[in-house]
């Protein structure tokens, strides 16, 4: 069943498979919860772990009908599509699905914007805007610009710059699907 790997190579995923799999959070879960596991899953102790994603409970409190709604749209939707991309080998019959190479070799992370954050991408372009302006300013030697040499000036840009990019790096890791306990839209800061 599916395009898993053949002699042990990837298959070419797409860019628009990946989105396509990834745009629904059942499956996203699914991605986090298989990153979880390093090797073959059941189906059924994967829907228990996304099902308490979802009602937002421990894996212990998920009810049997919670846990048999995941497992049968896993079954019957999800998890054949990931299969038929190329990004999990799901066997129906044996009650099993495992990450194939594609899975593990995605290096996806979301930009989840919650509460009063800003994108990243707004962030740097203020960051650009502000050194700009400090550019000119030392350029026209305004006071009190004109105070500190230009290599000061320089130092400080870089560092602005060296500061927000550790930041970026050390945010965006948290958000990797399968790099936390929980998946990245489920986080509270």
């Amino acid at each position: 069943m599916g395009s898993g790997p053949i002699n042990g190579e990837s298959p070419n995923i797409s860019d628009d498979e990946l989105f396509e799999v990834l745009s629904n959070r059942r499956r996203r879960y699914t991605v986090h919860a298989l990153e979880e596991t390093n090797g073959a899953a059941e189906i059924g102790d994967v829907a228990e772990q996304v099902a308490a994603w979802e009602y937002d409970v421990d894996v212990e409190e998920v009810s049997y009908e919670e846990r048999k709604r995941v497992y049968t749209a896993l079954q019957q939707s999800h998890l054949p599509m990931m299969d038929d991309a190329g990004i999990v080998k799901f066997n129906k019959d044996r009650g099993l699905v495992e990450p194939t190479e594609s899975l593990n070799d995605i290096e996806v992370y979301m930009e989840v914007v919650q509460g009063n954050e800003i994108p990243w991408s707004v962030y740097y372009l203020g960051l650009s805007g502000v050194a700009a302006t400090l550019t000119a300013a030392v350029w026209l030697d305004a006071w009190p610009f004109a105070i500190f040499p230009d290599v000061a000036w320089m130092t400080a840009l870089t560092a602005m710059f060296a500061v927000s990019a550790v930041a970026h790096t050390y945010y965006a890791r948290g958000q990797r699907i399968g790099e936390t306990d929980k998946p990245p839209e489920l986080r509270q800061e």
